[in-house]
C-alpha cells in the first residue's frame, strides 16, 4: 500500500484548523440565532422597537419604545458589535490556518462542495439530516488516518450526500434552503430529480437508505435515490473532520465509518448496474481504504466481532482483502 504519514507540521496544522474552524462556526451560529436587525422607527409621532425579520427588510413591531424595550435595543446593539468583531478576528484565524493547510499540500475539496458544507453546517443540517458519501468521503479519510491515502484516488467532479433525518420536522432547515443558501443557482435537473446542478454545472446527487426516505419533506428537493446499499453506510462510527477547501477556506466533513464506506465500495465494483469506467475507482478506493484501517485505524477494529456484523453480501468482499492484507509494522 502507498501510504505516507503526514509530518508533524501538516498534523498540527489539522488540529489548528480544527479549532480555528469551530471557533468560527460557533461566532457565526450564534450571531445566526440572533434577530436579523432592530430598530426605532417613529410612527404617528411616537417611537416603536421594530425587529427586522430578513434581508429584504420585513419587520414586525415589539411595541412602543418604554425604558426596557430602549435598554432591550442597547443590549442588542452592543452584543451585535461585539460579536461581528469576534466573528471578524475567528475568520482572520481560520484564513491563516486554512492558508497554511494549502501550502502544506493537504487534501483539499473542491470549493462548490466546501460552500454547500459550510451552510448545511450553519444551519445544523450536517450529520443530523444529511452526511457526505461519495468520493470525497475519502479526504476525511486521509486525516483520520494521519497520512495520504495515495492508492485512493479522490478527485471529482460532483458530490454525493445521503440523507440521514429520521423523522420529517417542518421546522428543520432544508435541503433545498442549504444548497440556495450556498449558491442561488442550483436548480433541480428535471431528468434526474435527485440531482441539483449550479451555474457552473457543478452536480451535486442525492441519495438515501430506504430507511430515512421518510426524514425529508414533502416539499424539500431534490428528492432523493433511495438504495438498499446506503443502510450498510448507517453502521459503526462516523468520522467527523474539518478540511481544507480550495477557494482558500475550510469545511466539515461528516461521512460514514470508513470499514463500511470501503466494502460498500468493493460491492459496488462488482454491481451490475454500475457504470463500468467506475468499477476500477471503487475497487481501489476499498482495498485502500481497508488497508489505511487495519494499518493506521486501531480505533476501528477489523477483527470477528466487526466481520460477524456483516451481511452476507459483504463477507466475501471482507474475506478476499483479508487473506491479502498488509503486514502491520
Amino acid at each position: 500500500m502507498n501510504f505516507q504519514p503526514f509530518s508533524d507540521e501538516q498534523a498540527r496544522v489539522i488540529i489548528n484548523l480544527d479549532q480555528a474552524y469551530q471557533t468560527w462556526m460557533e461566532a457565526l451560529r450564534t450571531l445566526n440565532d440572533m434577530p436579523y436587525n432592530m430598530r426605532i422607527k417613529e410612527v404617528s409621532g411616537r417611537e416603536y422597537l421594530y425587529e427586522v425579520t430578513d434581508r429584504r427588510g420585513n419587520m414586525k413591531s415589539r411595541g412602543p419604545v418604554d425604558p426596557q424595550r430602549r435598554a432591550e435595543f442597547d443590549q442588542y446593539k452592543a452584543e451585535k458589535a461585539e460579536l461581528k468583531n469576534r466573528l471578524a478576528l475567528a475568520k482572520d484565524t481560520l484564513k491563516e490556518q486554512a492558508s497554511l493547510y494549502r501550502a502544506l499540500r493537504m487534501p483539499m475539496l473542491p470549493a462548490e462542495a466546501g460552500k454547500i458544507l459550510r451552510e448545511a453546517d450553519r444551519l445544523r443540517f450536517l450529520s443530523d439530516q444529511a452526511m457526505v458519501v461519495g468520493t470525497n468521503a475519502l479526504i476525511a479519510y486521509a486525516l483520520e488516518a494521519n497520512g495520504f491515502i495515495r492508492d485512493a484516488p479522490d478527485a471529482t467532479l460532483d458530490f454525493d450526500m445521503a440523507l440521514t433525518g429520521m423523522d420529517a420536522d417542518e421546522d428543520r432547515p432544508t435541503l433545498w434552503k442549504v444548497l440556495k443558501e450556498a449558491d442561488m443557482t442550483y436548480t433541480v435537473n428535471t431528468e434526474r430529480p435527485f440531482q441539483a446542478r449550479n451555474a457552473k454545472a457543478y452536480e451535486v446527487e442525492i441519495l438515501s437508505a430506504p430507511s430515512r426516505v421518510g426524514g425529508q419533506i414533502a416539499q424539500d428537493r431534490p428528492r432523493p435515490i433511495p438504495l438498499p446499499e446506503q443502510e450498510w453506510l448507517l453502521n459503526g462510527r462516523r468520522v467527523d473532520r474539518v478540511v481544507g477547501v480550495r477557494d482558500g477556506e475550510a469545511a466539515r466533513l461528516v461521512v460514514p465509518d470508513p470499514r463500511w464506506f470501503a466494502l460498500q465500495k468493493l460491492w459496488m465494483a462488482e454491481k451490475p448496474e454500475r457504470n463500468p469506467q467506475k468499477k476500477p475507482k471503487d475497487r481501489r478506493q476499498g482495498i485502500a481504504l481497508l488497508d489505511a484501517v487495519w494499518l493506521t485505524m486501531r480505533h476501528y477494529p477489523m477483527g470477528d466481532a466487526f466481520y460477524e456484523e456483516l451481511p452476507h453480501e459483504l463477507k466475501p468482499h471482507f474475506e478476499r482483502w483479508d487473506a491479502q492484507k498488509p503486514q502491520r509494522g
